[in-house]
């Protein structure tokens, strides 16, 4: 999931790679944007063709993405995003997610003072 405009991070996601990219072939292509300070591949049935690049600083993620989103590589275009952690990616409205507290509460009778 991509970050609202305006907020960056030092953390990219890379999907669409093709399975037999190594990480040494990912530390040469986005390192030329700075240093890394680590590249986690995908390996289950799940998360293969994926990769987190974690930069040392975020300028230098937020021209890797805007150098590299859509790049071809090893016969295919990659997807470079930024890294939203789960916690922050906000799922549903607000309204929905007061509807599944007030819920939640219920079922364990928890009252508001």
């Amino acid at each position: 999931m991509a970050l609202a405009s305006g907020q960056q991070s030092r953390i990219l996601y890379v999907k669409n790679m093709n399975y037999n990219t190594q990480g040494a072939d990912l530390y040469e292509l986005f390192g030329r944007y700075g240093a890394i300070r680590q590249i986690r591949i995908g390996t289950t049935q799940a998360t293969r063709g994926s990769a987190y690049i974690v930069y040392e600083e975020m300028g230098d993620a937020k021209n890797a993405l805007s150098n590299l989103n859509g790049f071809h590589l090893q016969e295919r275009y990659i997807v470079v995003l930024y890294h939203v952690p789960s916690r922050l990616s906000g799922k549903g409205t607000i309204s929905q997610r007061e509807e599944e507290l007030m819920r939640v509460k219920s079922q364990y009778g928890i009252h508001d003072e």
